[in-house]
């Protein structure tokens, strides 16, 4: 008995077939290991096919997810071997004398906190999308807990009302209890301006603001757009925006939401990572 399909489970196979676990193992053993790591390297570029981003350690934990017993180092071998190894864009980090102060002083409410649960920091950011002839430009609001993105709008301008589509797109999604929530940003002008503010206060939401010229402040977000510009954003050729609004809402909400592991997330999706906290704590 051998898995040929990545997506089977060896415990469900076994118990299928009436033989143990260990029984299968020493089978695989016997049959010697070329085959198995034939089978391994198919389940690998499947893996790799729809994930192309993924590095070893990603791929090592989709692949215990779906039954295989194997090891990091094992896995980054079979994918030197196959040039499988996901390609990195050296970070480019604008330095802080190049970036103007803001005129809104806001203090950073969440240096030092860790969030215990959804809906108590969200993190938001903006970025521009290369199209055809133009651009245009992209709002998304991350949970800082589960690392999902709760709101998000693809819009051509970049004025508030960018920020704002997402804004009101998280809160009617996720209805945050009053007073729980801290809202936290750079310090741009969508952000600084009164209407978004106003806005963040009728849900009683407080606001934070990163320091002048420090990214670090809202690193969360600054990772969430550079893995949807590797992933996505950077591999397409967009001729539009509504193009470009239909592939980034596909892979936001189930690609990444529903699907991609993150390692701060003990290789979890957003979404299984917010499931597994809710059964816990109904226990």
């Amino acid at each position: 008995m051998t898995v040929m399909n990545p997506a089977c489970d060896v415990h469900h196979l076994c118990r299928l077939a009436g033989v143990s676990r260990a029984t299968y193992y020493r089978h695989l053993a016997a049959d010697g290991g070329d085959g198995l790591d034939h089978e391994l390297q198919d389940a690998i570029q499947t893996i790799c096919l729809r994930h192309k981003y993924y590095g070893y350690r990603r791929v090592t934990q989709v692949l215990r997810r779906h039954g295989y017993i194997v090891n990091a180092k094992k896995v980054l071998r079979l994918m030197r071997e196959d040039n499988l190894l996901a390609l990195r864009r050296k970070p480019f980090l604008v330095p802080p004398s190049a970036k103007p102060e803001a005129f809104l002083i806001v203090p950073n409410l969440i240096r030092g906190l860790i969030p215990s649960a959804p809906d108590q920091i969200w993190v938001a950011d903006i970025t521009y999308v290369h199209l055809a002839r133009a651009f245009c430009y992209l709002a998304v609001i991350l949970d800082a807990f589960s690392r999902k993105a709760v709101g998000w709008a693809l819009e051509p301008g970049l004025d508030v009302s960018l920020a704002m589509a997402a804004l009101d797109r998280a809160l009617a999604k996720r209805q945050p209890p009053k007073g729980n929530l801290i809202h936290h940003s750079d310090r741009g002008v969508q952000y600084a301006s009164l209407a978004y503010r106003q806005r963040l206060a009728s849900h009683d939401v407080q606001v934070s603001m990163s320091r002048p010229g420090n990214p670090f402040d809202n690193a969360k977000a600054e990772s969430f757009m550079k893995t949807l510009k590797t992933e996505e954003i950077n591999a397409r050729s967009f001729t539009s925006i509504a193009e470009a609004r239909s592939h980034i809402d596909d892979f936001i909400a189930n690609i990444y939401n529903r699907e991609r592991l993150h390692s701060a997330l003990g290789y979890r999706s957003p979404l299984e990572f917010e499931a597994h906290f809710a059964q816990n704590k109904a226990i």
